[in-house]
């Protein structure tokens, strides 16, 4: 399942669709799309997804700046606050949620369906650049909890998973009281924030065992990089260079999905790759 809502910049739903056509031929799963542009999904993508849940539109009021590479970004609304009804949303029992920018390019999702555990999340993470601080991706903050990615999450439909996304929901309702007891640098909204939040409440506000890991590491490259170009399961990346600001060294993945949170660039690409 993933979440779409355009934002006049970026093609949320070109992307889910791109995602769930990788998602039908690497990993053989029924798709569905939860999206406040229902008419311009089937305009545009017809049959592409087998459940279309539509959303009235409405906006965030939840700004950010979208970079395309190290020299360039814009301005747009991050319309991201519905993820908390994901569990309440979702037609099936056991659910592979996804962000729109993540490139699947191999199986290891179907892990998921065969793990023990009833909630599965990443933790851990590595930039293909590979020379970056990554402390922002292991602690929300200086003094803060551990970071968790809220771009891939796997879940059964079970009580306890139930209270925890009506936990998000709450979190999301009171955010600027949250974002303040966690010590938190801004006060936009992430997702990545509120499941991490709410997964330190749910383990009794100490560590603990609520959430599993999904398999692997998730693999990304930051809105700084450039993705090039898409073919099969090859992406080709242009990546920040070291303290060369608008330098880039080219880098190669086969068989790899990355999240490429370069959502400008991931827009070209698959026009480029459908259009092929």
């Amino acid at each position: 399942m993933v979440f779409a809502r355009n934002n006049g910049h970026i093609d949320y739903v070109k992307q889910a669709a791109f995602l769930a056509n990788r998602v039908k031929y690497y990993l053989g799963l029924p798709t569905s799309i939860v999206t406040d542009s229902p008419c311009y999904l089937e305009d545009n993508f017809p049959d592409t997804f087998d459940h279309v849940i539509a959303l009235e539109k409405y906006s965030d009021q939840n700004n950010r700046l979208y970079f395309d590479g190290a020299m360039s970004h814009t301005s747009a609304s991050f319309n991201n606050k519905c993820r908390a009804d994901a569990y309440v949303l979702s037609p099936y029992f056991e659910t592979l949620l996804l962000d729109t920018d993540v490139v699947i390019c191999n199986d290891m999702y179907l892990n998921c369906f065969t793990s023990t555990h009833d909630f599965l999340i990443y933790k851990e993470s590595f930039d293909l650049g590979n020379i970056r601080d990554k402390s922002e991706f292991e602690y929300i903050s200086d003094h803060g909890i551990e970071f968790y990615w809220a771009t891939c999450v796997f879940f059964r439909k079970t009580e306890t998973n139930n209270t925890f996304f009506n936990l998000i929901k709450h979190v999301q309702d009171n955010w600027e009281h949250y974002y303040r007891v966690y010590q938190l640098s801004s006060s936009m909204f992430r997702n990545d924030f509120a499941f991490g939040i709410a997964i330190h409440i749910m383990n009794g506000f100490r560590p603990g065992n609520f959430a599993a890991l999904m398999p692997g590491k998730i693999l990304y490259v930051t809105d700084q990089d450039i993705l090039w170009r898409i073919q099969d399961d090859e992406m080709i990346f242009l990546v920040e260079k070291e303290n060369r600001l608008g330098e880039y060294t080219l880098i190669k993945t086969q068989g790899q999905t990355v999240h490429v949170m370069n959502k400008l660039s991931l827009d070209r690409a698959i026009d480029e790759a459908t259009n092929e």
